[in-house]
């Protein structure tokens, strides 16, 4: 017996998942007692929980909690920490309304309670002879003693197992947590103008209805967008993104509905569209100004009928989606220039949200920087850097054409630049200069020179541009083009009012790249 006993508590103590440990234990103690019924109970709340149980029927009991203020034997022992026999139908403690769904009861319950290393009782452990006789159990007193020496040594490793396991989960959380903190985008702000866009936020959420965000470029409308998906009944569905202005016609056409195989030439096998694949979540259609207007037709129908039709495929397949879409541009103005449908804007403007630029919203900067600063630094594994009192100053003030885009970037830029814990006027200083042109730069190129006007006051004394090379300026202009534009280079050539392929033979003799 003390051999075994041996065995048994290094077996145990070698297993560290709790649920393995608890079988392991709860069986090994049946075999000992020669029993076919046993269970584990542990303290929780004001109750006690049925961790673990074996034998016939064990699964009606398995998971169950009886409340503290049931008389129970396995709450008797719990509370008083002493093992106990009991009787069932003669002994009072004795809780029947379990049993009584079992074929087979008890006979005899041989309960001990479950210690930790201090002391204290944290559950109880119930060994029950259903035999006909009720004689199974070995009920030696010195057999006693010594099979609760082997419970109490066997208690710890088990307590020890779900701690372990505990902490492994906490350890899980926070790292889901740390995780989201680096990748989410959070809204935040306190202005009044960010204070009604997230009113406006929780309140559409509760529907839906098409929502339609609009705003300058950089100024977090996807961001938005998440924040209205999370807060709606679709949160543990998809939510899934599409940049209308990124890709060709047929390519965004076969993104978003998919297409069966010999649809066209590569199309080897079916796909699903963007629209199936968020089923019961949310699409976001990014810069919807940019849709090609046939495309704008097949999405009008998708509102109306909620049901798309793969490219190549007979028969249409209903989906359930919430569409949110977001624009920088003034789409009213690009219903009387014909180049978006009307009754596509009113499907999708059903509720309105409309983003304030940064400059709008100044209050709000420092609350950024922080975020910013903090998010970037858990990313980089360091510690926040923190922003001198003259350079808040300069940053508040700063004209943000960029929008939170622009504040972001400059955040990541400063991250790396500043040198000690401080983050100085002189740190901004080459952000602030490279930025000035971006503005002055067309203006003053395009300008022709006045008549009469002497060379010297042509050249703008004292200006941006003294001290700089043609080929800083041009690269200030260009990484202001593609910021605005987040990096489409199309539209950014066309801002600059040149051919897509002579903007990107200047990115590449300017060393710029994606």
């Amino acid at each position: 017996m003390r051999d075994m006993s041996f065995n048994f508590c290094k077996t145990l103590s070698q297993e560290l998942d709790p649920e393995k440990l608890q079988h392991m234990f709860l069986t090994s103690l049946l075999e000992l007692q020669n029993v076919e019924r046993g269970s584990i109970w542990i303290r929780k709340g004001d109750g006690y929980y049925c961790a673990e149980a074996v034998g016939s029927q064990s699964e009606m009991i398995k998971g169950i909690t009886i409340s503290a203020s049931q008389p129970s034997i396995v709450g008797w022992v719990i509370e008083n920490g002493k093992m106990t026999i009991g009787e069932p139908g003669r002994d009072v403690r004795h809780l029947k309304e379990v049993e009584e769904p079992f074929v087979v009861k008890s006979k005899l319950i041989l309960c001990f309670p479950l210690l930790l290393r201090s002391g204290e009782v944290y559950g109880a452990v119930q060994l029950i002879d259903t035999s006909a006789g009720g004689d199974r159990l070995n009920l030696n007193k010195d057999y006693l003693e010594l099979l609760q020496n082997i419970i109490d040594l066997s208690a710890i490793a088990l307590s020890n197992s779900l701690v372990y396991t505990d902490k492994v989960q906490e350890n899980l959380r926070l790292k889901k947590a740390l995780e989201t903190l680096r990748s989410e985008d959070a809204a935040i702000g306190g202005s009044p103008a960010f204070l009604r866009v997230l009113k406006e936020a929780g309140d559409y959420a509760k529907t839906d209805f098409p929502v339609l965000i609009t705003g300058e470029s950089g100024t977090g409308k996807e961001v938005i967008a998440k924040a209205i998906h999370r807060m709606s009944r679709r949160v543990d569905k998809p939510f899934l993104v599409q940049n209308c202005s990124a890709i060709p016609e047929t390519l965004l056409e076969s993104e978003l509905f998919g297409y069966e195989k010999g649809a066209f030439t590569g199309a080897v096998k079916d796909k699903i569209g963007l629209f199936e694949a968020a089923s019961g979540g949310t699409v976001f259609l990014d810069e919807i100004g940019d849709m090609p207007p046939l495309l704008q037709a097949r999405i009008l129908r998708v509102i109306q009928n909620s049901e798309v039709k793969p490219l190549g495929g007979t028969r249409t397949r209903r989906i359930d989606v919430r569409i949110i879409s977001a624009t920088n541009k003034d789409l009213r103005e690009a219903i009387a220039r014909e180049q978006f449908r009307e009754d596509l804007f009113y499907r999708l403007n059903v509720l309105p949200v409309h983003m304030p630029s940064l400059r709008e919203r100044q209050e709000d900067i420092p609350l950024l920087l922080e975020h910013f600063l903090g998010k970037e630094a858990l990313r980089m594994g360091t510690r926040p850097k923190k922003i001198s009192r003259e350079s808040l100053q300069a940053l508040v003030e700063y004209p943000w054409r960029g929008n939170i885009r622009e504040l972001e970037n400059l955040v990541k830029h400063l991250i790396v630049v500043s040198s000690g814990e401080w983050i100085t006027p002189e740190d901004l200083s080459t952000h602030f200069a490279a930025s000035q042109p971006s503005t002055a730069a067309p203006a003053a190129i395009a300008a022709p020179p006045q008549a009469g006007c002497p060379q010297s006051q042509r050249e703008f004394p004292d200006s941006v541009f003294d001290g700089r090379s043609w080929d800083e300026i041009e690269r200030a202009y260009v990484m202001h083009l593609l910021e605005k534009n987040r990096w489409n280079i199309t539209r950014a050539a066309r801002e600059a009012r040149v051919n897509r392929s002579t903007f990107d033979s200047r990115m590449k003799k300017l060393g710029i790249r994606k």
